[in-house]
């Protein structure tokens, strides 16, 4: 046998012998309870306009229609199979794949690719809230107990393309510092006066590098390079001049990109490094990641938000109005933990007739038997609400001195009133209560004050209660299914709004699946885990 033939692509060409084997009828080998033909019907009662939309009306027809490449991710994210290439091998070899296709070639990894970031792009939170109003028709979702959580997830970034606003703000004053004094050179050697601000600096430079050129010009000085020459002044000044320039376009660069950040990386600008949970070193490492917010009711997924902000608090805010903005409605009950709590989210959620179940930072401390027994808190002073004053252990009255304002990175203003003791001299409690020299001082938000005890007397309730632990089963349980079940702790595309796309799709797998184990296991429509009684 010659070796052209031993390596022919065509395998079967070695053994004729092969038996003829006719076209199988996928219908037939899928079992009737598969989570695939839950998937179809479903996916195939929603509404692909959007998707529709992103392709062209002139270009060539796609070989597989958008509908179905869609089923394609769709299934391909509800059974862990993330990678384009990993989705193409299992569209050539898989039934279930093969049955979605409905007897199509099976796409290649760079058209699964391409879709899922440049046609589903738009379209993609679209879809997913189109399957939560879905899930709410059949009664799976009644938008009446919303749980939050977040968690940080790794961006497709490398680890050590860190850009840190301290640093960029250091050397941009250290630069400056430099240039004032290269104009200053500049003004000594040809009378000139021109002088330079931070706000207009790139156009300053300009102005005095014009200068130079034109008086370089009528000079006839010509610039020198290599080893052995001599630069003349005036040559030496324009140089250092462009390259304080190009330095300052990119501190430009950088500070725009900080966006009210940190920190950001260099291969995915939207990344900000962040701690991770995952620090087994504890040392404290810093990842490119994103702050991913989702909302839960009835162990679905109602909601999906990602931020570049380090702490909860912040998001809690656009993520609801986001929710509200695509449902067109609001939830009845928020339950989330300490790390949402602030005046302004207290605020948000009364404005929009929420009733809030946020436990307090202070809650665990609240309950421990040294914090009761601290004469220094506010919390074990007692206050008299008709004359605004404290008293303190020894008995001496903390009265109102003046009010402070102070402004969070929201934006939100608060009004803050300052407490002083009448006298702390010669108490023999002083040590305890305070390590100033003088009278004792508290600082305290009086509406901050008023909706925390009102968001505690919510969380022991009865029906708060039951409600913390659901948030404690249903969000932080969605998240342990997300990251460890389904094996995702990066993300495969880069950008806020490809992350965002991509979550949502995995999101969307989720729901299809717990829909369907709720299904096979008689659990529909049961929105709540009952408290078990001893």
């Amino acid at each position: 046998m010659s070796t052209t033939k031993l390596y022919n692509k065509n395998y079967t060409e070695f053994n004729r012998s092969y038996q003829l084997v006719l076209p199988l009828n996928y219908e037939v080998l899928i079992p009737e309870d598969d989570s695939v033909r839950l998937l179809s019907q479903i996916l195939e009662g929603l509404n692909y306009k959007k998707l529709y939309q992103a392709y062209s009306s002139k270009g060539r027809k796609p070989a597989v229609e958008p509908k179905i490449m869609f089923k394609i991710l769709a299934y391909a994210y509800m059974n862990n199979i993330y990678s384009s290439r990993n989705i193409e091998r299992a569209c050539k070899r898989d039934i279930n794949f093969m049955w979605l296709l409905e007897g199509k070639k099976p796409p290649d990894h760079s058209t699964i690719a391409r879709f899922r970031k440049e046609y589903l792009a738009d379209a993609m939170e679209d879809i997913f809230y189109q399957l939560v109003l879905h899930l709410h028709q059949i009664g799976e979702v009644n938008f009446e107990n919303l749980f939050v959580d977040g968690t940080k997830i790794e961006a497709n970034a490398n680890r050590y393309t860190f850009v840190w606003k301290k640093a960029v703000n250091k050397n941009e004053t250290k630069m400056f510092v430099k240039l004032q004094s290269c104009i200053e050179d500049i003004n000594t050697t040809y009378g000139t006066a021109f002088t330079i601000t931070k706000e207009t600096l790139l156009d300053d430079i300009k102005n005095v590098l014009s200068y130079l050129e034109i008086k370089r010009q009528k000079e006839q000085i010509e610039f020198v390079h290599g080893i052995g020459k001599r630069k003349s002044k005036i040559q030496k000044l324009i140089e250092e001049l462009q390259e304080y320039y190009k330095r300052q376009e990119k501190y430009n660069t950088h500070n725009r990109l900080f966006e009210g950040r940190n920190s950001y990386s260099k291969t995915d600008s939207d990344a900000t490094f962040m701690h991770m949970k995952d620090d087994h070193m504890r040392n404290s490492q810093l990842k490119p990641a994103y702050n991913v917010q989702i909302g839960v009711e009835g162990e679905y997924v109602t909601g999906v938000g990602v931020f570049q902000n380090r702490s909860d608090s912040g998001t809690l805010i656009p993520f609801l109005e986001d929710m509200a903005s695509h449902l067109k409605t609001w939830y009845q009950n928020l339950i989330a933990d300490s790390g949402y709590e602030s005046e302004e989210n207290y605020l948000f959620l009364e404005k929009k007739e929420q009733t809030y179940y946020i436990k307090p930072t202070t809650y665990n401390k609240w309950k421990k038997r040294n914090f009761k027994k601290d004469i220094s808190k506010r919390e074990n002073m007692l206050y008299n609400p008709e004359k605004d004053e404290y008293t303190c252990h020894n008995g001496k009255q903390l009265k109102p001195t003046r009010i402070i304002h102070r402004t969070s990175v929201t934006g939100y203003r608060a009004e803050i009133t300052e407490y002083e003791c009448e006298n702390c001299q010669d108490c023999p409690y002083k040590n305890k209560c305070t390590k100033a020299k003088g009278n004792r001082k508290m600082q305290v938000s009086k509406k901050f004050i008023e909706k925390r005890q009102k968001s505690y007397e919510n969380i022991i309730s009865e029906k708060g209660i039951l409600l913390r632990v659901n948030r404690s089963i249903q969000v932080e349980g969605a998240f342990g299914v997300l990251k460890n079940d389904y094996k995702f702790n990066r993300f495969l595309t880069r950008g806020k709004h490809s992350v965002k796309n991509e979550f949502l799709l995995l999101c969307f797998a989720y729901n299809i699946n717990k829909l369907h184990s709720k299904i096979q296991n008689q659990k529909v429509g049961k929105l709540l885990h009952e408290l078990k009684t001893a």
